[in-house]
């Protein structure tokens, strides 16, 4: 994949598609991957794309519009069936994105796909690029449909919750010596807070929850029996949080290795649980497969260094898959979410819920990092989920107290909302 990011932002939501972005957008960044002929790019808030199909060459024209390009024009060769890619700001207010096809090479608009699970993160994947196609121009302009956004393609997106994300700016001024991400979503509504919810974070042992889903798909498939036993190698043994490392040569099964890497954040458990599956790259392909964007095992636990990578929008990704029963059966999302509910540590997200509320979630602690990530059910069913992570100075427990108080803000907020409705 080429790689072509300019600029790095805030990655926040946007309003209805049906409405102009509140505020002018900045144009972020983009990719280019040449093998699946797929142009990504992100906004720093949210905009409603507009495509048409030209031909004599064939060109895919996408504008932005309210969007400024904050670096010079961007021409890129690439020299197969998509021969150029351009970037420029067309006028004052509009950013287009030029996708140009080589000589002889044509596309229909129906196989021009643009979509998106966020307002301000959009692809456009070219399918069935047909070949010996006349390059003279006929001067048509072929409108090109627009996806809806549907998160994690189970959760149509709804309203950026602008009135807690001032709340929440407003908090996170006065902790200003530390740097969050988060990412907080409605199931029923799809209504959703994002500050920063698709940066990049060490993922700590927050990766242990898309772990534990693909654990329980291999479960599904049949690759992997609950009962089979594992054994505590000496090669998977490491420090950090859990007992395992303290019992080499010990056998478990499945069930209780996973149990432990979950509740008492096992490490040793988590690697031996990789291993099983098949290790860290036949994972982080699971990852991508499921439109995880962030999320990469780069070396086993402990990743003590924070070399492992995730996003708070990502962790809620995978939580909106279980939330909405995919990926795996009804009787392993049972079986997962009791796991998720029995995580020890009830610091971070916990602490700021209201009276009768659940959690099923995971956390992950570094010296400089942490963060907290799940379903949350209120008293009333309704569920919202949340990724959340802090960096901060060297183990400065006000971090804690920071993500406590935005998820006593995010549940008041949306316990408030519920309760005026009804």
């Amino acid at each position: 994949m080429k790689l072509n990011w300019l600029l790095t932002g805030l990655m926040s939501g946007a309003c209805l598609l049906s409405a102009a972005p509140a505020q002018a957008s900045k144009f972020t960044g983009w990719e280019f991957d040449a093998s699946r002929n797929q142009l990504n790019f992100g906004t720093d808030n949210g905009v409603q794309p507009k495509a048409t199909l030209l031909d004599g060459p064939y060109r895919v024209i996408v504008d932005l519009p309210g969007t400024k390009m904050m670096a010079a024009t961007v021409r890129k060769k690439f020299g197969a069936a998509v021969r150029e890619v351009r970037i420029a700001q067309s006028d004052a207010n509009n950013t287009r994105l030029v996708l140009e096809l080589a000589p002889g090479y044509g596309v229909s608009p129906h196989n021009i796909i643009i979509r998106s699970d966020l307002p301000s993160r959009w692809s456009i994947k070219l399918r069935s690029i047909q070949r010996g196609v006349s390059t003279a121009s006929t001067g048509r302009v072929l409108p090109v449909a627009i996806s809806p956004i549907i998160f994690a393609g189970v959760v149509p997106i709804g309203r950026e919750m602008l009135a807690l994300k001032s709340q929440i700016q407003a908090l996170a001024a006065k902790y200003d010596y530390l740097s969050p991400g988060m990412f907080f979503m409605e199931v029923e509504t799809g209504n959703y807070l994002d500050i920063n919810g698709e940066k990049s974070f060490p993922a700590a042992s927050t990766i242990k929850l898309p772990i534990l889903m693909a654990l329980f798909q291999a479960v599904d498939a049949g690759k992997v029996r609950m009962n089979e036993k594992l054994t505590v190698r000496r090669d998977l043994i490491t420090g950090g949080s859990g007992e395992l490392q303290n019992r080499p040569g010990a056998k478990l099964s499945v069930l209780q290795t996973a149990t432990k890497m979950i509740v008492i954040s096992d490490n040793t458990g988590t690697n031996m649980i990789i291993d099983r599956l098949g290790g860290r790259q036949a994972l982080n392909r699971q990852f991508k497969n499921w439109g995880l964007r962030k999320t990469v095992i780069n070396r086993l636990l402990g990743d003590f260094k924070g070399t492992n990578t995730t996003s708070p929008a990502d962790l809620v990704r995978i939580s909106a898959l279980l939330a909405k029963r995919q990926l795996i059966t009804e009787s392993s999302r049972s079986k997962v979410l009791d796991i998720l509910n029995q995580t020890a540590n009830r610091k971070l997200l916990p602490a700021g819920l209201g009276k009768g509320a659940a959690i099923a979630h995971k956390t992950g602690t570094l010296g400089r990092l942490i963060g907290d990530a799940g379903i949350i059910e209120m008293p009333n069913g309704k569920l919202y989920l949340a990724g959340i992570f802090v960096k901060r100075s060297f183990n400065d427990l006000r971090a804690r107290y920071f993500v406590q108080a935005v998820s006593k803000l995010t549940y008041k907020y949306i316990n408030d909302r519920q309760i005026s409705k009804n």
